[in-house]
């Protein structure tokens, strides 16, 4: 395996499955079953055989990314090794890569740099989620089997950085979507909205991703009735989960999906003959990652999201006018709004597309997996679209671990790899003793009977940063259209734990 080779994708598939549980245990797919049918038709479309393949990457399932986890169909102990059985592949190395969204287009930048260091020559990189069959068996009673093993050896990354502290667990930001309420509220105030019309906002980015997934064949959910106003309107089929957010503002897990890509050397590509037209060539990737949220001086974007993208389009040599598609990660609105501030981008005038897919709460959000159908996506649209550059921007945890990928037809002269991870130089102090402060962005949180919790970020008149949720008597004032970023607060502490009051 020379070194200094090309690396180039040749192959990618993917697969929705709409099994529910309603027709019994026949058909039901799980996280394996589905990886194998997304690896086949991602082998089919390079024209090769499973044999070709050194190298197998897989991205983190939920069950294997949330400690203590039950796996209540039976535990895959071996997901890399049981895929590459059913493949019929025989790998030199095996891979089952960290917790984290960014992970599909990390392991394509990693692909691509092993390539041409010359330790691989074809890799194929997959994986999936089977929450739908999970839910759906447990609500009907129906009986799955997902327990599998295989003696492969694996490189098991494990759980990888714990991403919330403790200071945020104890005022009870345990959930992603309470992280981006609180990014999508500190936007909302620097734009000077209300409640109201960061809802708007939201909704009428959002109503045009879910345009998309509504022509997308391998969508999870119909959305072809999604327009602004319903994504808009709390209703009973799109209620408050955490303000500003409604449910179809939040990624849906509740998927059977899997996707898959082959990356090899050009060498290779040329000795098994794959065509031209199949080819798509990574012109530039950027990767960074972020600190607690609670240590972060931007509360209104993404440091991470920046640095990557501009390693990415730097590497490429490209600038943010010369891409001509986008698959902005989707999660929550805030992260689409973040990404496109970094890249000058304003949907309301923008032409291209800013997503492939339709994003997580529309075509659907397989945990760690979701950016591997962007990738699958956008390499549909390039080859539909010779000599385009498309940008894919995979992100995990909140705004937390960012990767990047610059595609194209178009071969480049030269190939650079991946920087090492960007990690930010600069936090924010937290106080130790609170009494009193300004708010910079909050959230509501939503139990079935309403609202259940007010949580603020606040700055001391020394510039440190507290956590306080909020009294009973200072909740009502959170639900007002005004937003309350900027109003003063007292705060006491107990057990770790800082409650708040509005001065």
């Amino acid at each position: 395996m020379p070194k200094g080779a090309m690396p180039v994708l040749v192959g990618v598939g993917q697969v929705t499955d709409q099994w529910d549980g309603t027709t019994g245990a026949a058909g039901a797919p799980s996280p394996k079953s589905l990886c194998v049918s997304a690896s086949e038709i991602a082998l089919n479309d390079a024209g090769i055989s499973a044999s070709e393949i050194d190298t197998i990457a897989v991205v983190r399932i939920f069950e294997d990314s949330v400690p203590g986890d039950r796996h209540p169909h039976g535990h895959n102990t071996n997901l890399p090794g049981t895929i590459a059985r059913d493949i019929g592949a025989k790998p030199e190395r095996a891979i089952y890569a960290a917790v984290g969204g960014q992970s599909p287009q990390q392991l394509a930048n990693e692909m691509a740099a092993r390539i041409h260091e010359g330790e691989i020559e074809c890799a194929l990189v997959t994986g999936s989620e089977a929450n739908k069959a999970s839910k759906a068996a447990r609500k009907h009673q129906v009986e799955i089997n997902w327990a599998d093993s295989d003696e492969l050896p694996v490189e098991d990354r494990g759980m990888g950085a714990l991403l919330l502290n403790r200071n945020e667990i104890k005022h009870g930001i345990i959930a992603p979507a309470y992280f981006y309420a609180l990014f999508e509220n500190a936007m909302a105030a620097r734009a000077g909205q209300t409640r109201t019309e960061r809802r708007h906002a939201m909704s009428a980015l959002f109503a045009k991703f879910a345009a998309v997934a509504a022509e997308h064949p391998h969508a999870q959910f119909d959305t072809s009735s999604f327009d602004a106003d319903f994504l808009a309107t709390p209703s009973k089929a799109n209620y408050p989960f955490a303000d500003p957010f409604l449910k179809w503002h939040i990624a849906q897990d509740a998927v059977n999906q899997s996707g898959a890509l082959v990356m090899m050397s050009e060498h290779k590509a040329d000795a098994l003959g794959i065509p031209t037209e199949k080819r798509i060539y990574l012109l530039g990737g950027g990767e960074a990652s972020d600190d607690y949220i609670s240590e972060r001086p931007k509360m209104d974007g993404s440091w991470a999201m920046k640095v990557a993208i501009d390693r990415a389009l730097s590497q490429a040599g490209k600038t943010a006018n010369e891409i001509g598609a986008f698959d902005l990660y989707s999660c929550f609105p805030c992260a689409v709004f973040s990404s496109m501030a970094e890249l000058g981008i304003d949907h309301e005038t923008e032409t291209r597309p800013l997503t492939v897919t339709g994003g997580l709460p529309f075509f659907g959000g397989p945990g760690n997996n979701y950016s591997m159908h962007g990738l699958v996506s956008m390499t549909e649209w390039l080859r539909a679209h010779p000599g385009e550059a498309g940008l894919v921007l995979a992100n995990g945890g909140w705004m937390t671990k960012e990767a990047v990928g610059v595609w194209s037809s178009d071969r480049p002269d030269t190939f650079s790899p991946v920087e090492p991870y960007a990690k930010p130089s600069e936090t924010v102090p937290i106080a130790s003793d609170v009494s009193a402060g300004t708010i910079e962005t909050y959230t509501v949180t939503y139990g079935r009977d309403g609202p259940m919790s007010g949580i603020i970020f606040a700055r001391t008149p020394d510039g440190e940063r507290f956590i306080a949720v909020a009294a009973p008597e200072a909740l009502p004032r959170l639900l007002e259209e005004e937003s309350p970023v900027g109003l003063a607060v007292t705060a006491e502490t107990e057990n770790e734990r800082n409650t708040f009051r509005f001065t």
